[in-house]
């Protein structure tokens, strides 16, 4: 399909890399779990980001997972493949690989590990912008490339042809009030933070990549759907309600793990983390639980008589 800026909003489901016991990529248990977020009314579907595993995975991999989610979609909702790579010609190979199987836009962070200036970082998006072949939508993540990328910089990105938004993990909120602020018409501003969705809805944000959504998609999508009917209380009501499982996606003890066992819990095959990202511990596992029986994911356990 043929997108722009206007058909990414809402909560798009950042999905996990469903894996087997040994490893390997298991195609099957990504489907379903495409099938399920789509079920569950996501705006899209985003590949091979940091719940993706995207770092242990193979380019050919990537490229699998990527044909796989569009499969399932099957043009019901965007495909965004994450494409993010240390070097400038790696991500351009990435992008191409994300066009060839089908994909609708691509998703890239900073490059990683080299502190770079901001002349480097533009120079990088738009040589992207200008040679990927689709959309590209910039991803702020700086906790993890960093390399922060300033509401100025990203400014000056978003008037780039070809990049049609921006997914801010900033935790600092100011800085996407700044883009939300300044943005020019027709770019697609989203929050990548599970707890800030409603305040970044409520200041004319578009939308969330969500690890979130691709655990309770309905939640997520109501949220959205709540603030566009303007109904806010509930919104900030449903918000409240989301965040005991929402702190499981922030960033201890790291997302991955949190996002897979809670679909395993739910019934999905996600399967293990790749190594050496960590397990969660037993009261972890208990936590995640609870948090879905509170939101009404799961029955509660039977009290002893």
């Amino acid at each position: 399909m043929t997108i722009n800026a206007n058909d990414l909003h809402g909560a798009i489901a950042a999905v996990v890399t469903p894996f087997r016991d040994d490893q390997s990529l298991n195609p099957e248990g990504l489907q379903a779990i495409v099938e399920y977020v789509v079920a569950g009314g996501v705006g899209a579907v985003m590949t091979t980001g940091g719940t993706g595993e995207f770092p242990s995975l193979s380019r050919d991999e990537r490229a699998q997972v990527a044909e796989v989610a569009v499969k399932a979609t099957a043009n019901r909702v965007p495909v965004v493949a994450g494409t993010a790579a240390c070097s400038t010609r790696e991500v351009v190979a990435l992008c191409h690989d994300a066009l060839d199987v089908g994909a609708d836009a691509v998703i890239v962070t900073a490059p990683f590990y080299f502190p770079l200036p901001a002349k480097s970082l533009y120079e990088h998006y738009a040589t992207v912008a200008r040679d990927a072949g689709l959309p590209v939508v910039v991803y702020n993540s700086p906790l993890y490339t960093g390399n922060d990328l300033s509401p100025d910089l990203l400014l000056r990105l978003l008037e780039l042809p070809g990049v049609i938004g921006i997914k801010e993990s900033n935790a600092d909120l100011g800085q996407l009030v700044e883009i939300v602020a300044h943005a020019p018409a027709g770019r697609s501003i989203c929050t990548g933070i599970d707890s800030q969705y409603y305040p970044a809805l409520a200041i004319g944000a578009h939308g969330i990549y969500s690890t979130g959504a691709t655990v309770l998609p309905d939640r997520y999508s109501r949220l959205y759907d709540l603030v566009i009917q303007g109904r806010h209380e509930e919104a900030r009501a449903l918000q409240l309600a989301l965040q005991p499982l929402n702190r499981f996606f922030e960033y201890d003890p790291g997302y991955v793990s949190p996002a897979k066992e809670a679909l395993r819990q739910l019934g999905y095959p996600a399967g293990p983390v790749r190594k050496p990202l960590p397990d969660i511990t037993e009261d972890e596992r208990a936590g995640i639980r609870k948090a879905l029986v509170d939101l009404g994911a799961l029955p509660a356990e039977p009290q002893p008589s």
